[in-house]
């Protein structure tokens, strides 16, 4: 019974984190803004993520997407990058502490500051690091 819980729990949680929203349920002024940056995109996918909405599409073949706030305020911004544009730093840190373990994904955050970091995806965790490759932190898939 514990572990039935658990996955619902599990799961709910994972549902609550990002949901799917239609266009329509985007608010117009997160809509613009996104526009406004990406006026040529047509094919969005919506998510919410607690009060934020993230809009993912493809550029060519390159994969982005930006989370911005209820107010329209970009947030983040995300590009797929090949795995051999991670700085070295990080692919040492995945090879010693995932060894025998694919970077499935990887990408290049860059936030409303300017503030620059790297994600890679290993298994179903993503591994953040900074601008030189140091390890920042792992976030559950």
């Amino acid at each position: 019974m514990k572990n039935t819980i658990l996955i619902f729990l599990v799961f709910f949680s994972c549902f609550v984190t990002a949901q799917k929203v239609s266009e329509k349920e985007v608010p117009n002024i997160v809509k613009s803004t996104f526009l406004l940056s990406n006026p040529d995109q047509t094919n969005v996918k919506w998510e919410k993520e607690k009060e934020n909405y993230e809009a993912s599409f493809k550029t060519g073949k390159t994969e982005r997407a930006m989370l911005l706030d209820s107010n329209g305020n970009i947030l983040e911004t995300e590009e797929e990058i090949s795995v051999k544009k991670l700085p070295a730093k990080a692919l040492a840190y995945v090879q010693k502490n995932y060894p025998n373990k694919k970077i499935k994904e990887a990408a290049i955050i860059t936030d409303a500051k300017g503030t620059i970091t790297f994600e890679a995806q290993v298994t179903s965790i993503d591994l953040i690091f900074d601008k030189q490759g140091t390890y920042i932190k792992s976030i559950a898939d």
